[in-house]
């Protein structure tokens, strides 16, 4: 069960640790959990922004966001060929 804890920072450390949660996207509690479980080896997992998964691939000039249905439609299709797919 989760035990609530107390601690005193120096005004520029929590200004920073507030500054560096909200850059992560965390709240300041979230980001302390991490930093103790990493610090004891817990293996909570290293945090992630949104951006790491922007720019991961290219589209070859594909317009994703008007032709979507087209797109998985054509998905579905190719997988029903295959017997990828239920019908």
């Amino acid at each position: 069960m989760p035990q609530r804890t107390q601690i005193t920072l120096p005004s520029e450390d929590h200004q920073r640790a507030r500054a560096r949660a909200a850059e992560m996207g965390v709240s300041l509690a979230e980001y302390m959990r991490d930093l103790v479980a990493r610090d004891l080896n817990c293996g909570a997992a290293p945090r992630s922004s949104p951006e790491d998964l922007f720019d991961l691939g290219s589209s070859a000039g594909a317009d994703v966001a008007s032709e979507k249905d087209t797109y998985v439609g054509e998905a579905v299709s190719a997988g029903r060929v295959r017997g990828g797919g239920t019908a």
